[in-house]
């Protein structure tokens, strides 16, 4: 496709999808006000799919496809990618759709959907037009194991066999206007792993008559971080945190077990490797040497986030049209389950600044203050436009032809 028919029918879908505004930031607060955790978004699912143009299928429990312009023969979809799920957090932020109960889309994920939304709104009134389908995926389950993300790219998607997969991200250490898109690894694989250490338990004025796992795990904490630092490269972005450490019942009694629970990011497949290994390693030898044993099991998550060069290039010179610059470069160890549609197709992830929006008060994400305005709802709507030109665009490339 010329890359001037791209720049015409982005700028259709950008006017299209400032119509659809409105609707969308309203479905935007119902969602915010009504969130649900990871595998139980049903509500969530029949709210979406009431304010989408077609028919939903139903995939991976209560995820959605939506498919616009696939009846006239056109090559592969693109697949754009909006999660359905909020977090176990108490949201603190004082607004008037704020949740009320123990969940909160404390990630940007109400947006994000919202955003679809309005794309998909404004793709339906421009099908003829389009240049391959667009198959709008609303995902089940980015916060929590099993997850959905991998369940759709080893079934429902994989069917589908899209020509890309793309998604847009608010993050508050990006600034506003401004989308961060670099090419190549710009998130962390993630593992999980518990410890636990099995001791003697014993009175707590007697230790000798017992072996204690409470300092054998404090100590088999500290050797894990000291140890990530001399066994990966510094030059190498990779992380080890410690987030859940249990074990006793009495302030006088040793126990007999205590276990810890971690997660493990890096940016290189040999790292991930590395990291995995260092648990065994440092668990097994430091609980020995405190007369105890450690048994180590490791949750395999998603591989890091790799995006396409291709790809990425035609979006940043795309994303001017929609009235947004380039971020300087920003890669995390941050991760998303979002890399393994790596495994389907030539895959982009932008993140869409806050830092300086109005009405923002800036907070991580995942925390419980943390609340998009309403007019991110538009800017990541521009930004999942953006990526559907672009991998319409390179979709032929990707093809072979």
């Amino acid at each position: 496709m010329p890359r001037s028919t791209d720049d015409a029918l982005l700028e259709r879908l950008l006017e299209a999808i400032e119509h659809e505004l409105p609707r969308a930031i309203a479905l935007r607060r119902r969602l915010h006000a009504e969130p649900e955790l990871a595998h139980a978004e049903e509500q969530t699912a029949s709210s979406v799919a009431a304010e989408l143009p077609v028919e939903c299928e139903r995939v991976a429990g209560t995820g959605l496809f939506a498919s616009v312009g696939d009846g006239t023969g056109r090559p592969g979809s693109i697949a754009v990618r909006a999660e359905l799920d909020g977090l176990p957090i108490e949201e603190r932020t004082g607004a008037p759709f704020a949740a009320t109960g123990e969940a909160m889309h404390a990630c940007g994920h109400d947006v994000h959907m919202a955003a679809l939304v309005a794309l998909t709104r404004a793709a339906h009134g421009l099908a003829e037009a389009l240049p391959a389908p667009l198959l709008a995926v609303f995902q089940p389950s980015e916060e929590a194991y099993p997850s959905g993300a991998q369940q759709l790219a080893e079934g429902p998607l994989a069917a589908r066999a899209p020509a890309a997969v793309v998604a847009a991200h608010v993050h508050p250490e990006v600034r506003w206007g401004a989308v961060a898109l670099d090419p190549g690894t710009v998130n962390a694989s993630c593992d999980a792993f518990e410890i636990t250490v099995e001791g003697e338990p014993s009175h707590g004025a007697y230790p000798h008559h017992g072996r204690d796992p409470i300092l054998a795990i404090a100590q088999v904490v500290v050797a894990l971080h000291a140890q990530a630092s001399r066994r990966i490269d510094p030059l190498s972005p990779a992380s080890l945190t410690v987030g859940v450490l249990a074990g006793g019942s009495a302030e006088n009694v040793i126990p007999q077990r205590t276990h810890a629970r971690g997660a493990l990011r890096a940016h290189r497949p040999q790292d991930r490797l590395e990291l995995r290994q260092l648990v065994e390693d440092v668990a097994g030898a430091v609980a020995a040497a405190h007369g105890c044993h450690a048994s180590v099991k490791l949750v395999p998550g998603e591989p890091a986030l790799e995006n396409d060069p291709a790809l990425v290039a035609r979006a940043r010179e795309l994303l001017v049209h929609a009235g947004l610059t380039v971020a300087p470069e920003w890669r995390s160890c941050g991760s998303d389950d979002f890399a393994f549609f790596g495994s389907l197709a030539p895959v982009a992830m932008a993140f869409v600044g806050l830092d300086g929006a109005d009405g923002f008060d800036v907070r991580p994400l995942h925390h419980p203050e943390l609340l998009p305005p309403d007019a991110a709802v538009g800017a990541v709507a521009r930004v999942q436009a953006v990526l559907y030109v672009a991998a319409a665009s390179t979709s032929r490339s990707f093809a072979g032809g």
